[in-house]
């Protein structure tokens, strides 16, 4: 693997270069190994597992419920299959006791527990259409389904004292999250457990033998409240976080109402979304919209849940006149089922291009909804998405703001780009079509790009490849470097404020605020 060179400009007299092993899309990875050692020295007995490691990942490693074998996820660099390996300490001998494969890839988990003395272990799974957990045996044989149910199941905590996992999930409304329990042993059923009148987002964090939890829930513009309950009644014992001063700050300030909403996006597929008017907003009159997108895997942007300082700047310009949206295309992180996840597979940025555009056209022909003052902008994935809805969707935004984008997805690193994209070298056209600067050529609508460049993580290059494509084109574009900060863009006095101050006023002048009659027809 080889190194990626930063260059720091601005903490010394003389630049310098801080190399960081970066293994890029399609290039060599770095290569592990694992051994052991007794503690009381010796030779490291290293083990025999097969494949080239630096075209493999062991994902993870922990003793297999003795002192004599070591577990390992062993993925393929493709990471569409992953092999569940016991290791003998002794001999280095391992043997393969499961393999899950995907047609797209694999999630790694940490919900491995290992039950009935070592004879069994937890496993969780997409194999039924949604993930799941499962209980298998060490000798290889069928999995039983432990969390049944037509929902995806997060894993908050595997009690093997008690006989229980709990997980959060929600059947009904992917927005949300609620904790429910199954037992590891009988009849595979849920059990809600969160009350039925706290909607919301709610997590958990469960004590060994599950008699109590700390539990924290929050929902769209509600400050979050902890308490510590004992389980699995809900019982509150004691308050631990109120925030009933923030909560009370918050709602004296001028607000808008917000709602959630579906919108459809072809046939019978539809997508969750937020709006957040203005206050003293006007029905009969038409506003502008801001949609904040991030359209990839990792995430996902619609969640019922308090937003932090996100959601007071998206208040800030609610205040302004603007209607604040996010919607979240088929890719993201929802649970919506293995289906809505990994339809993106091989062309990330393509179908949350696709879906973003459809839903904006259709929010387009909402009667308060101005068409012709539409814009997008979003951070990393979401710096990544605009570009593309600006590029590809010329007639549907007006303006855009792309913070460090990845403009071209061989540029960013080889675990997360060939899980969702596989390898360049045999999808070709696939990373053509989910980067924007082979369309930058459509470039219509004014454009604020704003990348640190000192960003370890989504390289300051890939935003220079792309201004140069821009220059070449001769289209105008507004740019922001901000000098060494990495890819929050947080580092140094002032420089959130800066940044938020400067995307306030990029939009506000080319995105005009407030309410327009309505022309007649």
């Amino acid at each position: 693997m080889r190194d990626y060179p930063l260059f720091n400009d601005t903490d010394s007299i003389y630049s310098y270069v801080k190399p960081v092993q970066y293994p890029k899309a399609g290039e060599q990875n770095s290569a592990a190994r694992v051994g052991v050692v007794s503690a009381d020295g010796g030779p490291t007995q290293w083990m025999a597992v097969p494949g080239d490691p630096r075209n493999n990942y062991i994902a993870r490693m922990e003793w297999a419920a003795n002192s004599n074998e070591i577990v390992l996820q062993h993925l393929n660099r493709l990471q569409n299959t992953n092999d569940v390996m016991l290791a003998d300490v002794r001999t280095g001998a391992a043997r393969t006791i499961l393999t899950e494969r995907d047609s797209a890839w694999v999630d790694v988990g940490d919900e491995m527990r290992w039950l009935d003395g070592g004879a069994s272990f937890t496993w969780s799974s997409e194999r039924d259409g949604w993930r799941h957990l499962y209980q298998v045996p060490r000798s290889g044989g069928p999995a039983r389904l432990v969390t049944p149910g037509a929902f995806d199941a997060a894993i908050v905590a595997i009690d093997t004292t008690s006989g229980w996992v709990y997980y959060s999930a929600s059947p009904d409304n992917p927005t949300q999250s609620y904790l429910y329990r199954s037992p590891l042993r009988g009849p595979a059923r849920a059990e809600r457990i969160t009350p039925a009148n706290t909607p919301g987002s709610h997590q958990y964090s469960i004590s060994p033998g599950g008699r109590f939890a700390f539990h924290g829930w929050s929902s769209f513009g509600v400050p979050p409240q902890a308490e510590l309950v004992r389980l699995p009644g809900h019982q509150r014992v004691r308050t631990l976080v109120d925030n009933k001063e923030l909560r009370a700050r918050i709602a004296a300030l001028k607000r808008g109402p917000s709602r959630f909403f579906k919108v459809t996006v072809g046939g019978n597929t539809s997508v969750d979304g937020w709006m957040m008017l203005p206050p003293n907003f006007d029905s009969t009159k038409k506003y502008p919209v801001l949609f904040e997108v991030y359209g990839e895997p990792a995430g996902s942007t619609v969640l019922d849940e308090w937003g932090g300082s996100g959601y007071l700047w998206d208040m800030l310009l609610t205040q302004h006149g603007h209607i604040v949206m996010s919607v979240d295309n088929r890719g993201t992180a929802t649970p919506r089922g293995r289906a809505w996840r990994k339809i993106v597979y091989g062309e990330v940025g393509v179908t949350a291009v696709a879906d973003q555009t459809v839903a904006a056209k259709t929010i387009g022909r909402m009667s308060f909804v101005d068409s012709t003052r539409m814009g997008v902008w979003g951070w990393s994935g979401g710096g990544s998405t605009t570009l593309g809805l600006l590029f590809t969707s010329p007639d549907v935004y007006r303006m855009g703001m792309s913070v460090a984008p990845v403009s071209d997805k061989r540029y960013y690193d080889s675990i997360y780009q060939e899980r969702y994209m596989g390898l360049p070298a045999t999808n070709v056209e696939g990373y053509r079509r989910a980067s924007a600067l082979p369309f930058a050529k459509n470039l219509t609508a004014d454009l604020l790009i704003v990348h640190g460049s000192g960003d370890d993580n989504v390289h300051y290059q890939g935003t220079q490849l792309l201004v140069n494509r821009l220059i070449e084109l001769g289209k105008p574009f507004d740019f922001m470097t901000y000098p060494d900060r990495t890819h929050a863009i947080a580092e140094g006095p002032g420089t959130l404020p800066h940044l938020y101050h400067l995307l306030t006023r990029y939009l506000t002048s080319h995105l005009p605020a407030g309410p327009r009659e309505r022309r007649a027809p």
